[in-house]
């Protein structure tokens, strides 16, 4: 039998302040969108937001929690997810295909969220008669940054560092 590779250490145990920073933020984060949605009757929730929620306020520091990633993430992945479900339908390979194009096309734009590669399968279940070129209005666009906006709350609480590392590809390092 082989031995899987890594068996480093586990990560550090969140500190007290970390866990009320990760409930506060998926509490606020998928009550202010839920909310928004009961009050214009428009959906704002999409499962993706409650991964996006995990990676915002659990792992603030990486990479794919930055602004950049979020949202491009997000805009990048359901806009191809509705290109494929209105250009060819909702077959297992268009799904496969979306999938696979929106990690290609994050990749090539250094917007890399993985929730947001969930974003085609979405569209693509629910289907023509429910979403149209609007989800990309709300909940994708005005959905994400609802949740940066709350991340930049929270992260930034009784912190030395700021957050987020960096919005548009030019991190504090860069910059100094």
């Amino acid at each position: 039998m082989r031995k899987l590779k890594g068996g480093g250490a586990l990560p550090e145990r969140a500190t007290p302040k970390q866990l009320i920073k990760g409930l506060a933020g998926g509490f606020f984060g998928v009550l202010l969108l839920g909310l928004l949605g009961q009050t214009t009757g428009a959906p704002w929730l999409m499962a993706p937001f409650g991964a996006t929620c995990v990676i915002l306020f659990a792992a603030p520091g990486s990479p794919l929690a930055q602004p950049r990633n979020v949202i491009g993430g997000h805009l990048i992945a359901a806009t191809i997810g509705l290109a494929a479900l209105y250009g060819l339908g909702d077959s297992l390979w268009v799904m496969a295909l979306a999938v696979g194009l929106s990690i290609l096309v994050m990749q090539v734009f250094r917007a890399v969220h993985p929730p947001a590669g969930a974003n085609p399968l979405v569209i693509i279940f629910a289907g023509q008669a429910v979403v149209g070129f609007d989800f990309l209005i709300y909940p994708v666009l005005l959905g994400s940054v609802a949740l940066v906006a709350i991340a930049a709350l929270l992260n930034n609480i009784a912190e030395e560092t700021n957050w987020p590392n960096y919005w548009h590809g030019v991190g504090r390092n860069e910059r100094e």
